[in-house]
């Protein structure tokens, strides 16, 4: 028992644990599985790498520390942007509106501001709000309390003009007007491949920087990178790239280097990968921070917008997005960002509902005043493995932007082809492992729903095209969900289970799976291995593909005598789950851990005459 005044010591009577004594129980651990000649550290056994080569360890320590990161509100700003963080009140909630309906997206709009959203990113122009409806969408709305942030594309001129008419209309002063005119030229480049002026965004940021103190012109968009299949340092590197070329359009405008980079944004996609998301914002700071020493300005503080991922959104079991987005939206505020965007469930199938959009803010609501996230600042700091990821992306993403300036800048390197082969090449590697079920999507690739009933929504508006591509990592399992569902009967693949149910669950649970993310049905036989029975059940089925699953001793007793009695049944092949060797006749091919399920979905689906 401790006295008043005496000093607690922490685990004081317990052995100090060495490092070798962990290896030895994780080697322990991997030979009880299967694993043979385990390397000197067997720890790298558990290790994995992520897209942009960095070796992520299941155990860090004192020796995995990273330099000193200051503190917050001090550069190199990766312990925040702000020495108090967002303790007062927490991060800004931006939530975006696009809704080409004026009288909708008000009160939408109302609703938000109502309920806790505190910044407004309204998307004009094209087939979204009309830049003529924006004094309508923003009547009630007090332009000197909410920001208000634009995206209007090439139409960035108009609409900003149209914001400027609208607050001196109100009276609103000058200094009170804030948000961002979301100029990005490079970024509408290249998303759509169409020559920018980026002269006049330059010109405009002159304009606002001389006038309205409180509000930035351009957006640094990286999501636009992140949305083409790129890493998280590619994204962070080539915005990099973007936002030195603004600075130097800016400059040669007129602008001192300080009021350059005070009329930046810098916006980035926040993922379920929590930590990776954590040492993202982290990094971006200290990267911008290292541009701004190296241009000598005086306090390079990244201003930083969070939009939870539109990549890793699916269209198939939406409800999951919810999850997804708590994930992101925690990452994001725990690795500083100044303002957060969640992307509503259902944003993949079309404009959200008023449901959608109230999870959405909700989720914020619940992060910032129930989880408290937000009361302390920098959490992740001194955490040996977030201090350490923050550091090796660091370094990656500054490797990227370096490679571009050695291209000439990144206007050179998009023209050229290197950022969208860059970025093309972390995609495969992504699509390769989400085909091989590696990278898993939950409800889709894992545990879909066959029996889902999705939302109906009106469509989004049509998103700029002609540059890079739009990824959506769901899509290719998807669009197999949607052939299925179109067939004329409900595809089928029917599974022989061998055995009791306790020896073959495991391997039915995972072919399964794998069959259902293409929407393939999946009926079994029920335990037992009597062939006859089983093929009788196969010819009940109406299915003319099957899968045996069973444990290695079912197939070695029961799967040659099954195959032989579902060929006689009409069975046109059989896959079987798991591989054995040789000890299976009969057998056209093998399901297991890693196979190409894409492949294998194309193939049983091409066989039973789905188009696709």
């Amino acid at each position: 028992m401790t006295l008043p005044g005496e000093q607690l010591t922490l685990a004081a009577e317990f052995p100090q644990p060495e490092l070798g004594q962990w290896r030895e129980l994780v080697a322990g651990v991997l030979r009880k599985s299967g694993a043979t000649e385990l390397p000197e550290f067997p720890e790298t056994r558990l290790s994995r790498t992520t897209y942009d080569g960095i070796t992520v360890n299941p155990l860090y320590t004192r020796e995995d520390a990273a330099a000193e990161t200051g503190l917050p509100g001090l550069a190199p700003y990766t312990r925040g942007s702000k020495p108090e963080g967002a303790v007062p009140g927490g991060w800004d909630v931006r939530q975006r509106h696009s809704h080409p309906d004026p009288a909708t997206s008000r009160e939408a709009v109302l609703a938000d501001l109502e309920n806790g959203v505190s910044s407004l990113w309204l998307t004009l122009g094209g087939d979204a709000l009309p830049i003529e409806a924006l004094p309508g969408v923003l009547d009630g709305v007090y332009l000197d309390l909410a920001a208000i942030v634009l995206d209007a594309g090439p139409d960035t001129e108009a609409a900003a003009e149209a914001l400027f008419a609208l607050a001196a209309e109100r009276g609103v002063p000058d200094g009170e007007l804030s948000g961002n005119l979301g100029a990005d030229p490079l970024g509408l480049r290249a998303r759509t491949g169409a020559d920018t002026d980026l002269g006049a965004a330059a010109a405009l940021a002159a304009r606002v920087a001389a006038k309205y103190p409180r509000l930035r012109t351009l957006t640094v968009d990286g999501t636009v990178f992140h949305d083409a299949g790129g890493s998280d340092a590619e994204e962070l590197g080539a915005s990099l790239a973007v936002a030195t070329a603004y600075l130097r359009a800016l400059t040669e405008a007129g602008l001192d280097v300080d009021a350059a980079f005070a009329q930046l944004e810098f916006r980035y996609a926040a993922t379920a990968d929590q930590f990776l998301t954590i040492a993202k914002f982290r990094a971006a700071r200290r990267l911008w921070a290292r541009v701004g020493e190296v241009c000598q300005a005086s306090a390079p503080a990244q201003r930083q917008h969070a939009v939870t991922s539109s990549a890793m959104m699916t269209a198939r079991d939406p409800w999951v997005n919810m999850l997804r987005t708590t994930l992101a939206c925690f990452g994001a505020g725990v690795g500083g960002a100044d303002s957060v965007t969640v992307q509503p469930f259902d944003a993949c199938l079309g404009l959200p509902d008023d449901f959608a959009r109230r999870i959405a803010r909700n989720t914020q609501a619940l992060l910032v005043e129930e989880s408290h996230v937000a009361r302390v600042i920098d959490p992740a700091g001194g955490s040996y493995y977030v201090e350490r990821l923050t550091e090796d992306l660091a370094q990656a993403a500054w490797a990227f932007f370096t490679e571009i300036e050695r291209a000439g800048g990144f206007e050179a390197a998009l023209a050229d082809g290197m950022v969208e082969q860059r970025l093309a090449a972390t995609q495969a590697k992504r699509a390769k492992r989400i085909a091989h079920r590696k990278d898993a999507i939950t409800g889709v690739s894992e545990f879909p729903n066959l029996t889902e009933k999705l939302p109906v929504r009106t469509p989004n508006p049509a998103p700029p095209t002609g540059g890079l591509p739009r990824v959506r990592y769901a899509q290719e399992f998807e669009d197999l969900r949607t052939a299925s569902d179109q067939a004329p009967q409900r595809p089928t693949v029917f599974l022989a289970t061998l055995g009791s149910v306790a020896s073959y669950t495991a391997r039915a649970t995972f072919a399964a799976n794998l069959f259902q993310a293409g929407g393939i049905a999946t009926p079994d036989s029920g335990p037992g291995a009597d062939p006859a029975a089983i093929a009788a059940a196969f010819k009940d089925s109406g299915a003319s593909v099957v899968c045996l699953c069973g444990s290695d001793k079912s197939y070695a007793e029961h799967a040659a005598p099954v195959a032989e009695a579902l060929k006689a049944a009409g069975a046109q092949w059989i896959w079987l789950a798991g591989k054995p060797g040789d000890q299976a006749v009969g057998i056209d091919d093998y399901l297991f851990a890693g196979c190409d399920a894409l492949g294998v979905l194309r193939r049983t689906l091409t066989d039973l005459g789905v188009a696709f």
